[in-house]
């Protein structure tokens, strides 16, 4: 595909995914992530041409002028959308695929020195909430959703919403959200709150086992006793607390 058919596609995908866009002309003269993958995609060109230096060197000025740090051996697919843009770093063999969003703060890292593939690949339709780490040469199947300052360490199969610190992936992206008129699924702060479900869980099962003792005509202390430890309440702790 040609550099300018390219160009237009960068630009006009970014009507799609930002309300805030007014104008092509506002967009190419004031959106740093435009400018950044504008400038990116010359300097991929140079680096499969062997101009490595030349390819650093635009690489150095894009990051100077746009605080993203795109490194120009990385490959970037179609309609690649930059939110905000600030802090956003690529590694050199990261992949991407067509149609992906990634929010300010995104790193795109390696886990090791050696040389190969050591960066992420991330499949079409990929969204990435602000702040999030993706490392390692791990694979982000299509239309993933990696929720805000996740750090995902491992493949995450198409489809999927992933959270956390490691990030765990918690719920298909079909039961979170629905495209937009464009096709394009931005509701990655839709996701569900895995440890709030886990005590609901535990509730439920205490309550179970509580009502099973009762039947058996066991003594069981449903009450709630107040201390100066309100989160330990009818604990061992909070009697020794009472205590002293």
């Amino acid at each position: 595909m040609g550099f300018f058919t390219l160009l237009r596609e960068d630009v006009s995908c970014v009507f799609q995914r930002d309300p805030a866009a007014r104008s092509r002309f506002e967009v190419l003269t004031t959106y740093p992530g435009v400018h950044a993958i504008l400038m990116q995609r010359i300097a991929h060109r140079l680096w499969k041409f062997g101009l490595r230096y030349l390819a650093r060197l635009l690489s150095w000025f894009a990051r100077l002028t746009t605080n993203i740090d795109i490194h120009p051996g990385a490959t970037i697919g179609r309609r690649f959308f930059i939110d905000h843009g600030a802090g956003v770093v690529i590694g050199e063999t990261a992949e991407i695929g067509d149609d992906v969003t990634l929010y300010h703060g995104v790193t795109l890292g390696g886990t090791t020195w050696n040389k190969g593939k050591r960066h992420p690949t991330l499949g079409n339709g990929v969204v990435v909430g602000a702040g999030a780490k993706i490392l390692g040469a791990i694979t982000l199947g299509e239309q993933v959703r990696v929720g805000a300052n996740s750090v995902v360490v491992k493949d995450v199969p198409a489809h999927r919403t992933v959270i956390g610190i490691p990030g765990k992936i918690v719920l298909r992206t079909e039961e979170a959200g629905t495209d937009n008129i464009y096709g394009i699924n931005l509701d990655h702060h839709l996701i569900p709150d895995p440890v709030g479900r886990a005590i609901a869980c535990l509730m439920e099962r205490i309550e179970v086992l509580e009502g099973q003792l009762r039947k058996q005509g066991e003594p069981v202390d449903g009450l709630c006793h107040t201390c100066e430890a309100d989160d330990l309440c009818g604990t061992e702790v909070a009697r020794q607390l009472r205590k002293e």
